[in-house]
């Protein structure tokens, strides 16, 4: 079947719903929605049922650019920094020391097993060494495991990092692999600078995003979402114009959004979480469409022997080796390793080399989806098994919610009351998110002489206005009054 303008929301629009119903039925089983996505695509695809033809690496590469945009900018979004502040360190060393190690370890391996040159067998080193999120936590929410101490944010923060650090790698060994004559000294100075450049100026456009965001008055809630997906491919297009990585730049960007008071924060956080879903659908049915299987199958031995040496050897030495100067229970230090997941950033990473035209970008490809694919169904299959078994996971009964889960999932609240704002109080002439307000309390309504108000966080607050106040427990409504005084 030939995409058209005239069929193609249609067979889109079937393929989405066919995925959604599927993503919902794999949650029993425990199986990833990534592998699912993927597998409709290849049976909608030239060699599947479907019979789509679709052969543009280019345009699915586009496709993934936009759709990781949207998934790393929610990630950050999600990243509560008061949990992440105490392991982040650690995170850093798994998502720029851990990459690096899980690279070149398998790159040495590859080159060995294979007909590779060096630089090609790093490539491919390169282009499967990071992780995916998704397709981890999909799981362990669905089986409603919650993980001991730091252990989720320190596998958040790692996930949602080492995307930057791979790309990085991928366009480097590229290069070499292009540019025959140009020795790894010589990309060097370009290497630091994308990490640096993005890391700056993913700060620098979070700063300027919060300011616009609660400076402009745009008069319709539903404007602000489109506000920050603007600003948010600002930020990646600004930063990669300029030398940056684009990546590293927005989740920065995002990480310090997500832990910012900002106008229609809630309406914001709730339609990044659709869209990334969204995105995560997309982008898993174009690459499946882009995959012939029967050009995979010929290089299912190869695949196979790598794609264990990355599971069982690469990732270990990338973790262990990074954690060395950290305390950490060694149970831990064996899940983090096993939760390594190689999803559809790999895929996306794999069509660089396609888009270059080098020899075997084609051979690299196959071998890539093989890898994500043998990674997903070994270890996604896996995770809460291994979690059990490593005692890693809090008893029944136990399992917390972020503050981030909290804001959005608009918890009930148990105690009620009104409080005046005084002349005096440091909340007068300030708009709602300005106060730094609990996490787990709202104002309902305010009272302002005969009329009553429905608050917004662009709302600006006069002395003597009664505000209604529903908190979950006696100390939030403390912290209330503080933010009041």
């Amino acid at each position: 079947m030939e995409l058209t303008i005239e069929n193609i929301l249609l067979v889109g629009s079937l393929l989405l719903f066919i995925s959604i119903i599927a993503g919902k039925t794999s949650y029993k089983f425990g199986v990833p929605t990534l592998l699912l996505f993927l597998a409709i695509g290849m049976l909608a695809g030239s060699d599947g049922i479907g019979g789509i033809a679709f052969n543009n690496p280019e345009l699915a590469q586009f496709i993934g650019i936009v759709s990781l945009n949207f998934i790393l900018f929610s990630g950050g979004l999600d990243t509560n920094w008061n949990a992440v502040k105490p392991i982040w360190k650690e995170g850093a060393a798994l998502s720029t020391v851990g990459v690096l190690l899980t690279a070149t370890s398998l790159g040495t391996f590859v080159f060995f097993i294979s007909d590779f040159t060096l630089m090609e067998s790093m490539l491919v080193g390169a282009i499967v060494s990071s992780t995916d999120a998704a397709a981890v936590f999909s799981i362990l929410r669905s089986k409603n495991i919650a993980l001991k101490t730091n252990l989720r944010p320190t596998l958040e923060l790692e996930s949602g990092s080492n995307d930057p650090m791979a790309y990085v790698l991928t366009i480097t060994f590229l290069s070499l692999v292009v540019n025959q004559n140009q020795s790894i000294l010589g990309v060097l100075p370009s290497f630091f600078l994308q990490m640096i450049l993005g890391a700056a100026l993913g700060y620098g456009f979070g700063r300027l995003s919060k300011w616009i965001i609660n400076k402009i008055e745009l008069g319709f809630e539903g404007l602000y979402p489109v506000l920050v997906i603007t600003l948010m491919f600002i930020t990646f297009s600004a930063t990669d114009a300029v030398g940056g990585n684009g990546f590293l730049a927005i989740y920065i960007c995002a990480v310090y959004l997500g832990n910012q008071d900002i106008i229609h924060k809630k309406t914001i956080l709730k339609m990044y979480d659709g869209l990334a879903w969204l995105m995560q659908i997309v982008l898993f049915l174009t690459l499946g469409l882009l995959v012939f299987p029967s050009q995979v199958v010929p290089y299912y031995g190869i695949g196979l022997l790598i794609a264990l040496f990355l599971i069982f050897v690469a990732r270990p030495i990338g973790v262990f080796i990074s954690l060395a100067p950290f305390k950490m229970q060694m149970a831990r230090r064996f899940y983090i390793s096993w939760v390594g997941l190689r999803g559809a950033v790999p895929i996306v990473f794999a069509t660089y080399p396609l888009l270059a035209g080098i020899e075997k970008a084609n051979i690299i490809f196959n071998i890539v989806f093989f890898i994500s694919v043998t990674s997903v169904l070994v270890q996604g299959t896996t995770l809460s098994v291994v979690a059990k078994w490593l005692k890693v996971i809090q008893p029944d009964g136990e399992k917390t919610i972020n503050e981030t889960e909290q804001f959005i999932a608009e918890l009930p609240k148990n105690t009620l009351t009104e409080i005046t704002i005084p002349e005096n109080s440091e909340a007068v002439n300030k708009r709602i998110v300005e106060l730094h307000f609990p996490v787990n309390a709202i104002i309902a309504m305010i009272k302002r002489d005969d009329s009553f108000i429905t608050p917004k966080g662009a709302t600006v607050l006069n002395a003597k206005d009664t505000l209604v106040i529903l908190a979950e427990s006696q100390e939030d409504l403390l912290n209330v009054k503080n933010c009041l005084k």
